[in-house]
């Protein structure tokens, strides 16, 4: 399903992504040396709680997962990326960290995800891939236009990614959202301009750049859900909703 929104429900779109965005940013600032990935957890219930939202994540039970979720957030710490299940592990000085969160709220789903480095950056490698997916973001970003293509948008993160040196996978990429957190449109992270669908004011994708420092090949960890780097390298991943508008498109999932 590919769901085009009136003027009116993109304001409802606004609302669910300042939530993400705000509770991204309140879990960065306390996501310390010493802290629990499971502390981090129980954070974004409560603050998904308070804001009156649902999780995505709980119930979710994709075809590529174990069982459901099971948890609010997904924790992916280093040499993991994608679907990273909380669990009891304290934080290290150093470690690369990506939150990524999805809710919904009076109907309308939003996805955001941050990646940085905990404590004192050391690793030169994990500061250089997190400022990889924010400027493939920004380029993809900036083609999500009325009348371009998903493939536009995809060979703008590719050609960033690409041009830092990173191998691209191409199994989990962005996706549309609206009544669902993944609706049926699927945004590569590499691709062909002038192809695929044509993009329409309405229109709300979660866009996400994500790569591994020299790989691109996935495993999946013994708990079911998260993906790592087969060669047990550094991961980062950045991710935006956003609406396409009649000009520029509108980034949904800031922090108020």
């Amino acid at each position: 399903m590919i769901e085009i929104f009136a003027p009116h429900e993109i304001d409802r779109a606004r609302e669910t992504g300042a939530i993400v965005g705000s509770i991204l940013n309140e879990l960065k600032s306390r996501a310390r040396v010493g802290v629990n990935l499971l502390e981090i957890d129980e954070w974004a219930r409560r603050l998904i709680v308070e804001n009156g939202a649902t999780s995505c994540y709980v119930d979710y039970a994709p075809s590529f997962g174990r069982g459901p979720f099971g948890h609010y957030i997904c924790t992916a710490v280093n040499d993991a990326v994608l679907h990273g299940l909380p669990h009891d592990y304290r934080l290290a000085d150093g470690d690369l960290l990506t939150l990524d969160l999805a809710v919904i709220k009076n109907g309308i789903a939003a996805d955001a995800a941050i990646s940085f480095v905990v404590g004192t950056p050391r690793d030169a490698e994990a500061l250089a891939l997190i400022d990889a997916t924010e400027r493939a973001l920004a380029a993809a970003i900036e083609v999500a236009r009325p009348g371009n293509r998903v493939g536009d948008i995809s060979r703008a993160i590719g050609n960033v990614l690409s041009g830092a040196g990173y191998s691209i996978n191409t199994e989990f990429g962005g996706h549309s959202i609206g009544s669902v957190m993944h609706g049926d449109l699927h945004i590569p992270n590499s691709g062909r301009p002038g192809r695929g669908y044509t993009l329409r004011p309405g229109l709300l994708i979660a866009i996400e750049p994500w790569v591994m420092t020299d790989t691109k090949v996935l495993v999946t960890d013994a708990d079911g859900w998260t993906l790592r780097s087969s060669t047990g390298c550094l991961t980062a991943h950045t991710e935006h909703t956003i609406a396409v508008t009649e000009g520029a498109a509108e980034i949904l999932t800031l922090p108020r």
